[in-house]
This record gives structure tokens, C-alpha cells and sequence, in this order.
């Protein structure tokens, strides 16, 4: 696709949502032997606007982990609208990955430090039977899950708390791992049960360790009030397993209004209340 594109234009800053089916990635960012989300999505941009563009992705995200909605700042003097753009990249992107919005930033916009909060969701599948249609899109777990149980202890994860029993330490978790989450809902649809949380920020696999304990406390191996002692130890061997990464999606991303002037419509950005402040995000 064409664009009209001269050194005087001015630096446009865009805010570029997109949805992907995360099976056969190795998160977002970029490595040498694996498929990454950011690789993908780079050389489709470099299809429609003919350079490499600066861009910014809002979360890190591990192997297999799926996005409803995940945030890019792209940074370009290409002269592209933005409708033009998201219908062209749609066009370079594989089935597995599609652009929902895009719209014009501020120039200080960043995709993953101008965010104030984030939504995941973890889907299992609560049944004897395996489910052939949620094969890397939900956990299945065939023992008895007691759902208003685990609803009622999730609810000692909301708060300010240290999460330092609920993150894999490594080199990206430094300094301060206080997050404040705002809510944890525990909820059954059929066999289908799904755990949502909402917090400012996530630590490495935070929420993957949250279900695991959850699931810890159905299998009746930690008590249903155990979760304010595993948070007070600050030590990441009382607390469950990670559970795995196939039901674990990205389901919103928050910003604070107004961002800018939408100029699509598929552009998903919401607003969130002042309680939640900006926090950056590892993969969760």
C-alpha cells in the first residue's frame, strides 16, 4: 500500500489494538529462535509503511498466553489514516492475529508506561471429559471445582499487597513488587469456570500462581483462609503452582481519558477510576 511520506511531516504517535491467538508464540517480544507476537506484527507494519517503525508493546507475555485486547504505540511520520492503516495491516497479518483499533496518541504516550491498569481472565475446564475445542485455549481440570469457595478466598487477594509469594523472581521483577488488585472473581458457566482479576500491575507469572493456589485450596492441600499467610511469608515456595499458560488471556488494558482523538471505531480503550495508579506490567 502506498503513503504518502516526506521528511517534513511531523512524528505521529498511534495507539494500535490488536487481538491474538497465542498458541504457537513465544510471547510478544522478539527472539532470536523463537516466533514472537512482536516479530509477526512488525513485518506486516513493514508491509503497509515500508520502515521500521518504533514500536511498544503494553505487557510482556509468556508462551501460549492469548490476548483479547493488547496495546502497541507505534511511532511513524507515515501520513497513513488510521481506518487505511488497520485495514491494511488486517490484511498482512495472519489469521491469528487481527488489529481491533487504531488512533492518534500524544506524543508522550507509551503503550506499557501510560497504562493504569490491566485485566486477565483464566479459563478452565471443569469436566471428566476433555473439551477438543478448548485445546490450548483452556485448562482442564477434571476434579470438582467448589466455584463460591474459591470466590470467597480470591477475594484476600484484593488490596495492596507485597506479591512477592505470588511471582517467579528473575531479572525482570526488581525493586518495589507491591501491586494493588482491585477485584478477583471466581465464576462457573456450565463446566466452564473463569477466574478474573484486575489489578494496577502484575508481577511474572502473578496470576498463573494466584489460580494455582486457588486450585491448591479446592484440592483441599492449603485452607480456604491460607492466602493472607502465603502473602505475609514474602516467599514464593508457600504459595501453589504456576498453573498453565493455555488459559490465561489479556482482557482489557486500562488508560487514562482523554488519550487523544479516535479516528476508528474499533479503537478499545477504556478509561479507569483514580484509584488505580500507573504501574508497569511483566508477563503474567
Amino acid at each position: 500500500m502506498q503513503s504518502i511520506v516526506t521528511s517534513d511531516h511531523p512524528m505521529r504517535n498511534l495507539l494500535i489494538t490488536i487481538s491474538y491467538d497465542g498458541r504457537r508464540y513465544h510471547g510478544w517480544q522478539i527472539q532470536e529462535n523463537a516466533l514472537a507476537v512482536q516479530q509477526v506484527f512488525q513485518e506486516a507494519l513493514y508491509q503497509v509503511i515500508g520502515e521500521t517503525a518504533d514500536i511498544k508493546g503494553c505487557s510482556r507475555t509468556d508462551s501460549g498466553v492469548h490476548a483479547n485486547m493488547y496495546c502497541i504505540s507505534v511511532k511513524t511520520r507515515r501520513t497513513i489514516p488510521c481506518e487505511r492503516l488497520l485495514a491494511a495491516l488486517n490484511r498482512f497479518l495472519p489469521k491469528d492475529m487481527a488489529v481491533l483499533g487504531c488512533r492518534e496518541a500524544p506524543m508522550d504516550f507509551h503503550a506499557r508506561y501510560s497504562c493504569v491498569g490491566k485485566e486477565y481472565i483464566y479459563k478452565i475446564w471443569n469436566h471428566p471429559v476433555r473439551n477438543p475445542f478448548l485445546d490450548g485455549y483452556a485448562f482442564h481440570y477434571w476434579y470438582p471445582l467448589p466455584v463460591e469457595l474459591l470466590h470467597q478466598s480470591a477475594q484476600d487477594y484484593v488490596g495492596r499487597h507485597d506479591f512477592t509469594s505470588f511471582c517467579t523472581l528473575d531479572r525482570r521483577e526488581r525493586g518495589d513488587l507491591t501491586r494493588t488488585v482491585k477485584r478477583f472473581a471466581v465464576q462457573r458457566e456450565g463446566a466452564l469456570v473463569t477466574m478474573t482479576v484486575e489489578a494496577d500491575g502484575f508481577l511474572y507469572n502473578m496470576v498463573r500462581i494466584m489460580v494455582g493456589t486457588l486450585l491448591r485450596i479446592a484440592q483441599g492441600k492449603f485452607l480456604p483462609d491460607a492466602i493472607p499467610a502465603i502473602l505475609e511469608a514474602k516467599d514464593r515456595a508457600k504459595a501453589g503452582p504456576t498453573a498453565q499458560a493455555c488459559g490465561l488471556y489479556l482482557n482489557k488494558v486500562f488508560y487514562q481519558e482523554p488519550l487523544g482523538t479516535p479516528e476508528s471505531e474499533g479503537a478499545a480503550i477504556l478509561s479507569v477510576p483514580a484509584s488505580l495508579t500507573r504501574e508497569a506490567d511483566a508477563s503474567v
